[in-house]
C-alpha cells in the first residue's frame, strides 16, 4: 500500500507580528515536515477579521523568510476560502449535525456548568429556537462520545465532548466562520497529514477530530509543542505584549528555540550563522527530543 506523502503546515492569524512563541511552533513544525522529505505549507488564518491588523499578514512572511524558512506552494488566506466552510457547513446540515442557537453569551453563562473553555451550552435550541427569538449561531450536535488519540508530543489524550465542551459554534452570530470548521476544512483540502502547534490548541483537537468524522475527513496526526510563557507566567501571545521577532538576531532566536524544543544545538552555534544553524538543526531534528510538557520554560526574550 502506497503511502501518503507528509504534508505539514504553519498557520498564524494576522493579528500581529510573529514572536518567540509563534517561532517555537514555526520551527517545530518546520523541522519536522522537512526532515520526514515533506511538504511544509503556510496558511494565514485571516478568516476572523475583526481581529485582523493591516499589513500583519505581509509582516508575518517577510519575518518568516528573513529567519530562513522555505515554505512550499502558495499561502493560503482563510478569507479566500469560505466557500469551502461554507459547502461543509451545508453538508453538516442536510445530515442534521447542526442546528440554529438564538442564546447570548449571558444566557448561556447564566444556565449551565463550567467546562475546559468555559460555559457548556445548555442545549437550550437544540429541538428549536424558542418561540420570539431570532436565531443567532449555527452549532454542531455533539453527540455522546468520548474523543481520544495520542499526541506525538503529550501522549494519551482524552476528552468528553458533551460535558467538557458542549455543543460548540461553527457559525457565530456576526456570521463569520467559526475557527474549527475552518481549520478542519483547510487541513482536509489541503491534504496536511500531520499537525505540529502549541499545547494551547491541545484542548481544540477533540472538537476537530469529531468534525472530521461527521465530514468523513482523514484525520491527521497531531503533536502539541510546549508553550512559552513570560514573567507572569502567562503564555507569550500578542495579548500578553509578547515582543516582536527581531530579524537582526534570527540566529541566536533560532538557537534558543531549539533549546526550548529540548534540541540543544552546540554552544558555538549560537554565533554562527544561520544556514549553519539551519544545517545543524535538519540533520539532528527529534521530535522524541521535544519535553512533554505542555507548558516551557520561561522566556526573558
Amino acid at each position: 500500500m502506497k503511502s501518503v506523502p507528509y504534508r505539514g503546515r504553519f498557520a498564524p492569524s494576522p493579528t500581529g507580528p510573529l514572536h518567540f512563541g509563534s517561532l517555537i511552533a514555526a520551527v517545530g513544525s518546520y523541522l519536522q515536515a522537512k526532515c520526514l522529505r515533506g511538504a511544509w505549507l503556510v496558511r494565514i488564518e485571516d478568516i476572523d477579521t475583526s481581529r485582523n491588523i493591516p499589513g500583519a499578514a505581509d509582516d508575518i512572511l517577510r519575518t518568516l523568510d528573513a529567519f530562513g524558512f522555505e515554505w512550499d506552494g502558495a499561502v493560503a488566506y482563510q478569507s479566500q476560502r469560505e466557500h469551502l466552510y461554507r459547502e461543509a457547513l451545508d453538508s453538516l446540515a442536510k445530515h442534521g449535525a447542526t442546528f440554529p442557537c438564538a442564546c447570548s453569551r449571558r444566557e448561556i453563562a447564566d444556565s449551565t456548568l463550567a467546562g475546559i473553555e468555559g460555559p457548556v451550552y445548555p442545549g437550550t435550541c437544540r429541538s428549536g429556537v424558542p418561540a420570539g427569538k431570532a436565531a443567532r449561531a449555527i452549532r454542531v450536535r455533539v453527540a455522546e462520545t468520548r474523543i481520544e488519540y495520542v499526541d506525538l508530543v503529550q501522549g494519551k489524550v482524552a476528552q468528553y465532548l458533551a460535558t467538557e465542551i458542549g455543543d460548540f459554534v461553527l457559525r457565530r452570530a456576526d456570521e463569520q466562520f467559526a475557527y474549527q470548521l475552518a481549520v478542519v476544512v483547510d487541513d482536509a483540502q489541503q491534504g496536511i497529514t500531520e499537525i505540529i502547534r502549541g499545547a494551547d490548541l491541545m484542548a481544540s483537537t477533540p472538537r476537530q477530530i469529531y468534525l472530521q468524522q461527521l465530514l468523513g475527513y482523514e484525520t491527521p496526526s497531531y503533536g502539541h509543542l510546549p508553550i512559552a510563557t513570560n514573567a507572569a507566567g502567562e503564555k507569550l501571545s500578542k495579548q500578553t505584549l509578547a515582543r516582536p521577532l527581531d530579524a537582526n538576531n534570527a540566529a541566536p532566536l533560532l538557537f534558543e528555540a531549539l533549546n526550548f524544543l529540548g534540541q540543544h544545538p552546540p554552544l558555538e552555534l549560537r554565533r554562527s550563522s544561520q544556514k549553519a544553524l539551519w544545517d545543524w538543526a535538519l540533520s539532528h531534528w527529534s521530535l522524541a527530543k521535544v519535553p512533554r510538557t505542555r507548558v516551557g520554560p520561561m522566556q526573558m526574550l
